[in-house]
């Protein structure tokens, strides 16, 4: 079994949403080849988790140090790691927010308070701030 096909399948327009394109932008990309795609047996594409990760922007290393503070908030933790979220579960008290970072997933858990007031949601450039053991979620 190869990486693709162990890779999460999103349909189109969910994959449209967490990379913050239109629908009808994620389908000319499939037309162009720019993105590559698994055709269900019923001929649907679905986008692999791998390609999304791909297309998911990624802070560049060879920023200038005070031009990468500027985007950092004002807070003593100095451990943020920005991304785009790519799940957001809600469930009694408690919220399950999953990062994508430079192709890595970071999952933290938080109230569903928090979660609700920020306005979590798929698709949207967040941050995680690292503390010790804990990992907050701050939005964009």
């Amino acid at each position: 079994m190869n990486e693709r096909s162990r890779s999460k399948l999103y349909p189109v327009r969910d994959a449209a949403k967490i990379l913050g394109v239109s629908y009808p932008t994620l389908k000319q990309w499939i037309y162009k080849h720019r993105i590559k795609t698994v055709k269900t047996q019923g001929g649907h594409h679905r986008i692999p988790e791998n390609e999304i990760d791909r297309l998911l922007p990624s802070t560049p290393r060879n920023v200038p140090f005070p031009e990468r503070r500027q985007d950092f908030r004002k807070i003593s933790g100095r451990n943020q790691l920005t991304g785009r979220i790519v799940d957001v579960k809600i469930e009694g008290l408690l919220a399950q927010v999953t990062l994508s970072i430079a192709g890595q997933r970071l999952t933290s858990i938080i109230t569903a308070d928090a979660a609700r007031e920020m306005r979590l949601k798929t698709g949207q450039i967040a941050s995680a701030l690292i503390k010790s053991t804990e990992v907050m979620v701050m939005r964009k």
